[in-house]
């Protein structure tokens, strides 16, 4: 059985109708030949494939037809059946490789040929193609002839560089540029193809086969020629044509895109490794990377883009992109695309592409690093979107917060960026004459304050060695007998649980934060949690990661189960609940699951840093505290008991000593806890009030 021809010979086109996306020539030419105005030579000139060669050939089936000139050949005369496609040819219409007969010699003998009659047709057409190799000597030759030619000869030069077809050529000849393909008309002409062949094709191969054809058509139907050929029984299918032509897959270019998002390096890499581990171009890989960042920067200056055509992508791809482009600023796009096309040049000839390609990730993930205005440009881009994702307190929260600053004779700081700034305490001595009036409930940004007397260590400035105070209600552990006694007297005094009085007027907006969202900020929740309780920030910096953001629910994924118990039985689900309700505005449920993976996948986001200044850390035992532990509460009252044997419990104004709980509360189960405090603190743990022997 005869193998069929290929595609771009069994779909030649045989009218100019047929010829897709070169209407500005098509339309020109059938004219011209309906008036009877055809010129002596012509100069058809554009990219490979587009279908230069095709519409000589047409030319000159529409010239010699019975009927003609006309734009329509009829197809049934002796002329057009000869030039049909697939037809053995006429011999009035002589097709010449100027690439093997471009010389001074060729010239000659087509000068002398050229003044004998047509056999047959009624022209006797020369179709010179890759007209530009001909040499100066030869066009030299030829001069005489194309610029006043015998009344039956016609001339079509065809050539991709016209600019190397001499001058006076050229002013002999009308020119007819022709063009790329267009992307949608290209797609639509394929999909046209594989209904004909009995085909099935799936609708994401066709942007493939159409980016490889590079708008030229004959080298697409070369390409589709070629996945068909390797199809099985489902047709052309998306994995076979990414391996067969060597794109990335799109769902590896969308991990990438949100890991840069989120700025996850430890993704980033293993994308990177991922790559070069299936044995893809590094180059190809950037290539890839740098299209879908330009579709990003379309869709982000063009928000519907993807309706409009301006982008040839399928509707959930779309979707993919719309969400992908709101995680970015427009400057971040512009830069990351920008470093992303200066690696892909440095990568051509490089004996070391990963390294290019690893060092241009790198730059992608550190604006803060970039001086240059592209950079700050990306910076402040991440600023703006940080402050338009967290939420705010209503205005219940702040005015059930203002009285309790009052009372505690705080006053609201300075903000920067717009972050809220932790608690300080006003000095015992100077609170007086140091502090300002409490400012408005308005000021009050999540319930927090700060006092200017401090120092740049947190230290009170004139409270020598006084503890800092909260700012909103005090922690819930177990009152002392002044504290009841003030319970009593004044019921008004007792305030509400921290953590229920800003959850419950809070106003979170649904869907605002994604998990990408909430890995970008996370830095900042951790170091709210350090402010509340070094021990839980040391379990959540060290053995936890965020697995996922639904319903209300945050899950962290913590190392083992020791980690897990102890994370749950130690309060500090409530720590990080309040932390996420003062960083980020909403309020969640926190979840605490078992997962391996936390382990290795948190030194990435943890050392990368932030491109938002940190607010100073809030004193231990603030807001959203834990119930205290058993220990600490009968060490409490072993205190207690001693003042009041040595006659001291009837002395009100002097407190009893507080005894710290923020980093006792030591989890036995914890094994894995305790090993890495000793590891990175260089901590010790021991007991804070060694039972009595006798």
């Amino acid at each position: 059985m005869e193998a069929p021809l290929a595609l771009y010979r069994r779909y030649r086109p045989d009218t100019f109708e047929e010829v897709i996306g070169q209407d500005h020539v098509t339309a020109p030419l059938s004219q011209a030949l309906d008036n009877n105005r055809v010129h002596h030579a012509y100069l058809f000139s554009g990219p490979r494939g587009c279908g230069k060669t095709t519409s000589a050939r047409i030319l000159a089936r529409a010239l010699n037809c019975e009927s003609g000139p006309t734009s329509a050949p009829c197809g049934t005369c002796e002329s057009c059946v000869e030039l049909a496609r697939g037809g053995p040819g006429s011999i009035d219409v002589i097709e010449i490789d100027a690439a093997s007969h471009g010389g001074v010699d060729d010239a000659r003998d087509l000068r002398e040929r050229a003044f004998f009659s047509p056999m047959k047709a009624r022209y006797k057409v020369y179709i010179i193609d890759e007209a530009h190799m001909v040499t100066t000597q030869g066009f030299n030759a030829l001069l005489k002839l194309v610029e006043e030619p015998p009344s039956h000869l016609r001339f079509v030069f065809a050539t991709t560089e016209p600019d190397k077809v001499i001058g006076t050529i050229r002013s002999r000849t009308h020119h007819y540029p022709f063009r790329l393909v267009p992307p949608k008309i290209l797609g639509d002409y394929l999909v046209d193809l594989c209904v004909r062949e009995g085909v099935t094709i799936e609708p994401t191969v066709v942007p493939l086969v159409v980016r490889a054809g590079a708008g030229s058509v004959r080298d697409s139907l070369s390409v589709l020629d070629q996945l068909m050929g390797g199809s099985g029984p489902d047709g052309v299918t998306y994995d076979v044509a990414t391996a067969l032509l060597g794109y990335t897959p799109d769902s590896l270019l969308d991990e990438t895109v949100d890991a840069l998002a989120a700025g996850d390096g430890g993704t980033v890499f293993g994308v990177v490794d991922k790559v070069i581990d299936t044995g893809q171009d590094p180059r190809r890989f950037a290539e890839d990377l740098l299209h879908r960042l330009r579709d990003l920067v379309v869709v982000s200056a063009v928000p519907d883009a993807v309706s409009r055509g301006v982008i040839d992508v399928s509707d959930d791809q779309g979707e993919r992109l719309a969400g992908q482009t709101a995680r970015f600023g427009r400057a971040e796009l512009t830069r990351a695309a920008d470093i992303v096309s200066q690696g892909l040049t440095d990568m051509r000839g490089a004996t070391a592409p990963r390294l290019l390609l690893e060092l241009m990730c790198a730059r992608i993930l550190l604006p803060g690093l970039d001086d240059s205005a592209e950079g700050l440009g990306a910076r402040l881009d991440r600023v703006e979107r940080r402050l338009s994702v967290v939420g705010t307190p209503s205005r219940p929260a702040s005015e059930v917060q203002a009285p309790d600053a009052a009372r505690q004779g705080l006053r609201p700081g300075p903000q920067p960026d717009g972050l809220p700034a932790p608690a300080q305490p006003a000095s015992a001595t100077g609170a007086a004459t140091n502090a300002s009036p409490p400012a408005d409930d308005d000021t009050l940004v999540h319930g927090t304050a700060t006092n200017e007397s401090s120092t740049g260590d947190g230290t009170p400035a004139g409270g020598g060695g006084a503890r800092p105070a909260a700012m909103s209600a005090p922690s819930p552990r177990a009152p002392s007998t002044t504290d009841r006694s003030q319970s009593k007297a004044d019921p008004a005094a007792d305030p509400p649980h921290p953590v229920r009085a800003a959850s419950a007027d809070l106003v979170p907006e649904p869907g605002g934060l994604s998990l990408v969202d909430v890995r970008r900020l996370w830095p900042g929740v951790l170091a709210r949690v350090q402010g509340m309780r070094r021990y839980a920030w040391a379990v959540l910096s060290q053995n936890a990661q965020v697995i996922d953001v639904a319903g209300g629910v945050i899950t962290i994924g913590l190392v083992n189960a020791g980690a897990r118990d102890s994370f749950v039985r130690g309060g500090h689900d409530e720590i990080l609940r309040q932390a996420l309700i003062d960083e980020l505005g909403v309020d969640w449920k926190v979840e605490a699951i078992i997962d391996g993976s936390a382990l290795s996948g948190r030194t990435s986001r943890q050392t990368e840093p932030s491109s938002l200044p940190v607010p100073p850390s809030s004193p231990p035992g603030s807001v959203g505290r834990a119930e205290p532990s058993p220990r600490v509460e009968a060490a409490k009252e072993a205190v207690r008991s001693t003042r009041a044997r040595s006659g001291k419990a009837d002395q009100p104004d002097e407190p009893p000593p507080e005894v710290r709980d923020d980093d006792a509360v030591i989890d036995d189960a914890a094994t894995s806890s305790q090993e890495l405090l000793a590891r990175e603190l260089g901590a010790e743990i021991i007991d804070d009030f060694p039972h009595d022997t006798k």
